[in-house]
This record gives structure tokens, C-alpha cells and sequence, in this order.
């Protein structure tokens, strides 16, 4: 009889097995497989050749389901995304053929480079598990998870996405350049094959969904909750800051929280989950006045600046 794993042990299993195509990234698969388990998406940003495409891949490819690719180009459609109907003469009837967005891994390559409307093709899936194709809704699987890639917006050819766009992802973080040492081991594990080709799944769907599953149960207190809202509250009021984080925010950090928390064995939250999470899951939603912009403050250190203000909880 197999043995039922328990959800650390299932986060456990998925991250030795995606260490061994991704070496040196442990905290940014943290963020990640956090991400995965709190039914929430990814956005990388990052130069070209760190890594972004191969870690979806490897995520993929760990876990026992449908992955999908689609690279993002100027020339790229809505339809292209979603699906269309086509004509069968043979039944005299519409066919509706379904685009990639019908999966359960999704990696969206580039995303910056398409076009806002096809870009914003994908608000509906990664915002209500569904897509709205020619007047009919259409449910996506439970297990739905968007890895999107994008280069630095002054990159040419690329759109920035707009602010319900970026909303829409949970986190969104580098990987970076890893350490010489990581970078010679990298070498020498790719001198005869990728370790993708032998990489095989380590979770099924169903145990996917019992991690999230295990996740909502993590207890977080009224006070953890109050600071939560406390942090993403103030973006609203700091200056320089032209747009703050929404309350689809404070939900989010709350739910990365509880996905650490469980990881780390706990069934409880405490401020360290919070604080950790808190720059990859609020900098991204804010919008920067531009004198702000031009005398060198980010959104990631508006953050850590409210971070170190703000009271927590004893």
C-alpha cells in the first residue's frame, strides 16, 4: 500500500527534484513553488539566458500534467491564445478548437512582446479560472498555473504591462545571475545533455491540489492578518507612489505566507513568512509618480523602507 505523503514532504520532493535542472536559485524556487500552492501566478523578469524558461520547464515537467508553451511575438492573437471555432463541413456545425491557455502549466515566453490586447486575453484565465471565447464561458482545469517571462521594459519591441495586468500575478521577482561556483556546475551538467531530457515528475495533479489544499488550512491570527493589510495599506499613502496595492494584493501576500509557512513546517504564520513575501508580492503592483521615478526610488524600495516602519505584531 503507498503511503499518503504529507504536504511538506510533497513541497519537499517537488523542489530537490526541479534543484536539479535549477542549481543556486533555492530562494527564488521558494517564491515559485509558493506561488503554485496558493493559486497564485508568476511573473520573471530578467535578462536573457538566466534561466527563466528552464526553470517553467523543469516545474513542468516534476509535476504529472499538461504543460503548454506559447511565445509571445507582435504578430500574436487573442484567438492564438484562447482557441477558435472552426467550420466542419462534414457536420455542418462550428468546432471549437482550444488554444494553449487549456492547460495546466502555461508558460507565457516573453509576454511583454505581444501586443496589450493579446496580452490582456489572459486577464480572464488568470483572474477567474476561465475564458470567455465568442459570447460562451469556458472553465479551465483546477490545476491552472501561469509561469510568465519577461525582458526589462527598455528592452526594444516590448509593451509594459499594464497595471490590472500586473495585478493579476501573485509575485513577481528575478532569478539573477548565479554564483561562479553554480555556473561551473552548470557546465559541467549540461557538457553531454540537458538535465531536462531524463527530468521526470515527482507529484501528480491530484497531490498539486492537495498541497493547495493543505495551504488554505495554515492558521493565520487576526493580528498577522491586520499587519498584512497594514503594509500594503501604507503603499497607499508614501510618497512618490502614484497608484498603491490593491486589496488582491493583501489576499495574496496573506496566501504566500500560509504556502512558506506550510514549507517550513508550521501550521501558522508568522511575520518572517510575511516579510519575505511582502517585495515580490506588492512592488510589482505599485505605480511610481515619474519625478520619483527619475530621482532613483523603486517600488521594491518603497517596500522595504514600509517594512522596516511598520509595527509587527509580538
Amino acid at each position: 500500500m503507498t503511503r499518503h505523503r504529507l504536504p511538506r514532504e510533497l513541497f519537499q520532493a517537488l523542489l530537490a527534484n526541479v534543484e536539479q535542472v535549477i542549481q543556486g536559485q533555492t530562494t527564488a524556487l521558494r517564491k515559485v513553488l509558493a506561488a503554485l500552492a496558493s493559486d497564485g501566478h508568476v511573473l520573471l523578469e530578467d535578462y536573457p539566458g538566466t534561466g527563466k524558461t528552464t526553470l517553467a520547464k523543469a516545474l513542468a515537467r516534476s509535476i504529472d500534467a499538461q504543460f503548454k508553451r506559447i511565445q509571445f511575438t507582435p504578430d500574436l492573437l487573442p484567438s492564438d491564445i484562447l482557441g477558435v471555432s472552426i467550420y466542419n463541413q462534414r457536420e455542418q456545425a462550428f468546432e471549437f478548437h482550444e488554444g494553449p491557455v487549456f492547460t495546466n502549466i502555461l508558460l507565457a515566453d516573453e509576454i511583454n512582446r505581444a501586443s496589450p490586447r493579446t496580452q490582456s486575453a489572459l486577464l480572464e484565465a488568470m483572474g477567474e479560472g476561465q475564458v470567455s471565447v465568442e459570447g460562451k464561458r469556458r472553465r479551465l482545469p483546477e490545476l491552472f498555473f501561469v509561469i510568465a517571462t519577461q525582458n526589462p521594459v527598455e528592452f526594444r519591441g516590448t509593451y509594459p504591462l499594464p497595471e490590472a495586468q500586473m495585478d493579476r500575478f501573485a509575485l513577481q521577482f528575478t532569478l539573477g545571475y548565479v554564483t561562479p561556483e553554480h555556473e561551473v556546475a552548470i557546465l559541467s551538467a549540461q557538457a553531454d545533455r540537458h538535465p531536462l531530457e531524463s527530468l521526470a515528475p515527482c507529484l501528480t495533479t491530484v497531490e498539486v491540489l492537495t498541497l493547495k489544499a493543505a495551504v488554505r488550512q495554515v492558521r493565520i491570527s487576526e493580528e498577522l492578518k491586520r499587519y498584512v493589510v497594514d503594509l500594503t495599506n501604507a503603499t497607499r499613502r508614501m510618497a512618490g507612489v502614484q497608484l498603491g496595492a490593491s486589496p488582491r494584493a493583501s489576499l495574496a501576500l496573506m496566501k504566500a505566507a500560509q504556502a512558506l509557512a506550510l514549507f517550513d513546517g508550521l501550521d501558522f504564520v508568522t511575520p518572517d513568512q510575511i516579510q519575505e513575501m511582502a517585495v515580490p508580492v506588492i512592488a510589482h503592483r505599485l505605480a511610481l509618480e515619474p519625478q520619483a521615478k527619475f530621482s532613483g526610488t523603486s517600488a521594491a524600495g518603497i517596500v522595504r523602507e514600509i517594512l522596516k516602519t511598520t509595527e509587527v505584531p509580538a
